[in-house]
Protein backbone atom coordinates (compact mmCIF):
# COMPACT_ATOMS: atom_id res chain seq x y z
CA UNK A 1 0.00 0.00 0.00
CA UNK A 2 1.38 3.13 -0.73
CA UNK A 3 4.10 1.89 -3.58
CA UNK A 4 4.71 4.84 -5.66
CA UNK A 5 5.35 4.46 -9.22
CA UNK A 6 8.87 5.45 -10.33
CA UNK A 7 8.62 8.79 -12.48
CA UNK A 8 10.47 8.47 -16.11
CA UNK A 9 12.34 11.27 -17.71
CA UNK A 10 11.29 11.81 -21.52
CA UNK A 11 12.16 14.41 -23.96
CA UNK A 12 9.98 15.39 -26.69
CA UNK A 13 9.78 18.13 -28.87
CA UNK A 14 6.22 19.12 -29.68
CA UNK A 15 5.24 21.85 -32.35
CA UNK A 16 9.02 22.53 -32.83
CA UNK A 17 9.84 22.43 -29.11
CA UNK A 18 11.48 20.73 -26.74
CA UNK A 19 10.18 19.53 -23.22
CA UNK A 20 11.82 17.25 -20.98
CA UNK A 21 9.43 15.96 -18.51
CA UNK A 22 8.82 13.27 -15.41
CA UNK A 23 5.93 11.30 -15.91
CA UNK A 24 4.44 7.71 -15.41
CA UNK A 25 5.04 5.37 -17.37
CA UNK A 26 1.40 4.58 -18.09
CA UNK A 27 0.57 7.58 -18.95
CA UNK A 28 -0.66 8.42 -22.61
CA UNK A 29 0.47 10.08 -24.81
CA UNK A 30 -2.61 11.89 -25.56
CA UNK A 31 -3.01 12.59 -21.43
CA UNK A 32 0.42 14.13 -21.61
CA UNK A 33 -0.37 16.43 -24.20
CA UNK A 34 -3.47 17.59 -22.60
CA UNK A 35 -2.80 17.80 -19.17
CA UNK A 36 1.27 18.52 -19.16
CA UNK A 37 1.48 20.58 -21.79
CA UNK A 38 -1.73 22.58 -21.83
CA UNK A 39 -2.38 21.09 -25.71
CA UNK A 40 -6.28 20.86 -25.33
CA UNK A 41 -6.46 20.71 -29.00
CA UNK A 42 -6.01 17.24 -29.31
CA UNK A 43 -9.29 15.53 -28.20
CA UNK A 44 -9.99 12.31 -26.01
CA UNK A 45 -13.03 10.74 -28.15
CA UNK A 46 -13.60 7.03 -27.62
CA UNK A 47 -10.05 5.31 -25.37
CA UNK A 48 -10.32 2.79 -27.61
CA UNK A 49 -8.25 4.13 -30.65
CA UNK A 50 -11.93 3.59 -32.43
CA UNK A 51 -12.79 7.40 -33.38
CA UNK A 52 -9.57 9.11 -34.44
CA UNK A 53 -10.16 12.51 -32.52
CA UNK A 54 -6.56 12.34 -30.71
CA UNK A 55 -4.80 11.83 -33.55
CA UNK A 56 -1.36 13.33 -33.67
CA UNK A 57 1.49 13.00 -36.10
CA UNK A 58 4.84 11.37 -34.52
CA UNK A 59 7.63 11.85 -36.55
CA UNK A 60 4.93 12.64 -39.70
CA UNK A 61 3.01 9.85 -39.40
CA UNK A 62 -0.28 9.90 -38.28
CA UNK A 63 -0.98 8.12 -35.00
CA UNK A 64 -4.14 8.18 -32.39
CA UNK A 65 -2.32 8.83 -29.18
CA UNK A 66 -4.62 7.14 -27.35
CA UNK A 67 -2.90 3.87 -27.82
CA UNK A 68 0.59 5.13 -27.50
CA UNK A 69 1.86 5.64 -23.85
CA UNK A 70 4.31 9.06 -23.53
CA UNK A 71 7.40 7.40 -22.68
CA UNK A 72 6.94 5.30 -26.15
CA UNK A 73 7.06 9.08 -27.78
CA UNK A 74 10.41 10.20 -25.71
CA UNK A 75 13.15 11.03 -28.48
CA UNK A 76 10.52 12.06 -30.95
CA UNK A 77 8.78 14.64 -32.79
CA UNK A 78 4.85 14.65 -32.31
CA UNK A 79 2.60 17.74 -33.66
CA UNK A 80 -0.66 18.73 -32.70
CA UNK A 81 -3.28 19.95 -33.99
CA UNK A 82 -2.23 23.48 -32.51
CA UNK A 83 1.18 23.41 -34.86
CA UNK A 84 -0.80 24.00 -38.05
CA UNK A 85 -1.89 27.88 -36.86
CA UNK A 86 1.28 29.79 -38.08
CA UNK A 87 1.88 33.37 -36.10
CA UNK A 88 -2.28 33.82 -35.99
CA UNK A 89 -2.69 32.50 -39.71
CA UNK A 90 -5.04 29.52 -40.06
CA UNK A 91 -3.72 26.67 -42.57
CA UNK A 92 -5.34 26.32 -45.49
CA UNK A 93 -7.03 23.14 -44.34
CA UNK A 94 -8.32 24.67 -41.33
CA UNK A 95 -9.40 27.35 -43.77
CA UNK A 96 -10.72 24.75 -45.97
CA UNK A 97 -12.56 22.93 -43.34
CA UNK A 98 -14.20 25.90 -42.35
CA UNK A 99 -15.45 27.16 -45.93
CA UNK A 100 -16.92 24.19 -46.89
CA UNK A 101 -18.67 23.58 -43.43
CA UNK A 102 -16.64 20.47 -42.80
CA UNK A 103 -17.53 21.02 -39.01
CA UNK A 104 -20.30 21.05 -37.07
CA UNK A 105 -19.76 20.20 -33.26
CA UNK A 106 -15.82 20.12 -34.10
CA UNK A 107 -15.10 17.02 -31.70
CA UNK A 108 -13.37 15.42 -34.67
CA UNK A 109 -12.06 18.38 -36.87
CA UNK A 110 -8.37 17.98 -34.71
CA UNK A 111 -7.97 14.42 -35.92
CA UNK A 112 -8.85 15.34 -39.49
CA UNK A 113 -7.10 17.53 -39.64
CA UNK A 114 -3.86 15.80 -38.56
CA UNK A 115 -5.13 12.67 -40.83
CA UNK A 116 -5.98 14.98 -44.27
CA UNK A 117 -2.24 16.95 -43.49
CA UNK A 118 -0.27 13.62 -43.06
CA UNK A 119 -1.84 12.82 -46.20
CA UNK A 120 -1.59 16.29 -48.22
CA UNK A 121 2.27 15.74 -47.16
CA UNK A 122 3.01 13.08 -48.71
CA UNK A 123 0.49 13.07 -51.69
CA UNK A 124 -0.32 16.70 -52.01
CA UNK A 125 -2.92 16.48 -55.06
CA UNK A 126 -4.58 13.17 -53.22
CA UNK A 127 -7.94 11.86 -55.28
CA UNK A 128 -10.83 11.51 -53.39
CA UNK A 129 -9.95 7.61 -53.09
CA UNK A 130 -6.98 8.30 -51.56
CA UNK A 131 -8.31 11.26 -49.02
CA UNK A 132 -11.52 8.80 -47.82
CA UNK A 133 -8.38 6.46 -47.08
CA UNK A 134 -6.54 8.90 -45.06
CA UNK A 135 -9.73 9.55 -43.19
CA UNK A 136 -11.28 6.44 -42.58
CA UNK A 137 -9.56 6.12 -39.17
CA UNK A 138 -11.60 9.03 -37.74
CA UNK A 139 -15.51 8.99 -36.75
CA UNK A 140 -17.31 11.90 -37.57
CA UNK A 141 -20.82 11.93 -35.53
CA UNK A 142 -22.09 15.21 -37.10
CA UNK A 143 -21.15 16.28 -40.83
CA UNK A 144 -22.09 12.82 -42.84
CA UNK A 145 -18.04 13.39 -44.45
CA UNK A 146 -19.02 14.68 -47.58
CA UNK A 147 -18.35 18.01 -46.42
CA UNK A 148 -15.10 16.79 -44.75
CA UNK A 149 -13.83 15.01 -47.81
CA UNK A 150 -14.93 18.21 -50.41
CA UNK A 151 -12.71 20.94 -47.85
CA UNK A 152 -9.86 18.17 -48.39
CA UNK A 153 -10.33 18.08 -52.27
CA UNK A 154 -9.92 21.79 -52.61
CA UNK A 155 -6.78 21.86 -50.86
CA UNK A 156 -5.54 18.73 -53.20
CA UNK A 157 -6.57 20.67 -55.89
CA UNK A 158 -4.62 23.55 -55.32
CA UNK A 159 -7.71 25.81 -53.87
CA UNK A 160 -5.97 26.11 -51.18
CA UNK A 161 -2.35 26.44 -51.54
CA UNK A 162 -1.11 23.85 -49.03
CA UNK A 163 2.52 22.80 -50.42
CA UNK A 164 3.35 26.30 -49.75
CA UNK A 165 2.50 26.63 -46.21
CA UNK A 166 5.14 24.62 -44.67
Amino acid sequence: MGDSIPLVTIEVTVNGQKYCREVEPRLLLVEFLRENLDLTGTHIGCDTSYCGACTVRLNGDPIKSCTLFAVQADGCEVLTVESLEKEGELHPLQKSFSEHHALQCGYCTPGMLMSAQALLDENPHADRKAIRKAIAGNVCRCTGYQNIIKAIEAVANGNGESKSWK
